[in-house]
């Protein structure tokens, strides 16, 4: 398990009954987590006075409780990194703190590469790895169909200081971004990407992990430079595992580029228990 334990702003206090208690920055929230499936060992402390808590509805989605006056937004850093914080309205906050294991990881493939990195950052968010490969040095092309996200994404840059990077933010269908930059012959060096479960297009196409990854991911592969860096998924599609990804990894840009495959779950420590929370799973692709 690969699991992100170098952060200062952020900390999983402990988990239980279908809740994860986290410190983000100043702040304590309490939120759903369909992984958690024991009991709560002690519902004390910051488990009755967390700033905000998010209660899930029966006829689905939810809302969130705030025990305290909290601001709209506010900022954590991880290293040289900072991004907004933003409780949403299907739970979220706007970032997955376990990806700092792949921020840190792109990071020092980029800087240890010896030559400009052209990246391509798909499914991408609010631009937790765009922010991360920028800083490295690379030119990163960030793609995302909500364009809220790509908004969010540019703001988290300019926190960073990033905003005079080479970042070109594209709000479009994945897909079709993809294919068009074939057209064109664009090339990228290393390609990210977070690919939900399930999905739909601008035009009703329907998008389904399991049938419609293994295609894509092959497709993708013809838009990597003839000296590609790393082609790393991150996944949160439940039930699918590392041994996956590895295999889907091995039969695409591996067949094509030989390399070194590496797959398996992320986590974060829980301080309560010293326990971890799995988080997804990941599969890296890099050049030997």
């Amino acid at each position: 398990m690969y699991i992100a334990n170098q952060w200062k702003d952020y900390e999983l206090l402990d988990t239980g009954n279908g809740e994860k208690l986290e410190r983000w920055g100043s702040y304590i929230l309490r939120r759903p987590d369909p992984q958690v499936i024991w009991p709560i060992t002690n519902e004390t402390g910051h488990w009755k006075t967390a700033d905000g808590h998010y209660h899930r509805s029966s006829a689905g989605g939810g809302d969130w409780q705030f025990r305290t006056k909290m601001p709209e937004r506010w900022t954590v850093s991880y290293g040289e990194l900072k991004f907004h914080i933003r409780p949403t309205n299907f739970k979220h906050t706007g970032l997955f703190p376990e990806q700092a294991v792949n921020w840190s990881w792109m990071m020092d493939k980029i800087r240890s590469a010896g030559r400009p990195i052209r990246v391509l950052n798909l499914f991408a968010y609010t631009g937790g790895a765009t922010a991360a490969a920028a800083a490295a040095g690379a030119e990163v092309c960030h793609v995302d169909a909500a364009k809220g996200m790509v908004q969010w994404a540019k703001e988290n840059a300019q926190l960073s200081g990033l905003e005079n990077r080479p970042i070109r933010y594209i709000t479009d269908d994945v897909f079709k971004f993809v294919q068009r930059e074939q057209r064109r012959g664009r090339q990228y060096d290393a390609i990210i990407m977070d690919p939900p479960s399930y999905g739909r297009g601008p035009n009703g196409e329907m998008w389904k992990l399991e049938q419609d990854l293994y295609p894509f991911l092959e497709f993708c592969s013809t838009i990597l430079s003839p000296d590609p860096l790393f082609l790393l998924i991150n996944s949160y599609t439940t039930g699918l595992s590392p041994s996956v990804l590895h295999n889907l990894l091995h039969m695409t840009v591996g067949r094509k580029y030989g390399g070194e495959i590496h797959c398996g779950e992320i986590g974060l420590p829980i301080t309560a228990s010293g326990l971890t929370l799995p988080c997804g799973i990941l599969g890296r692709w890099e050049a030997k």
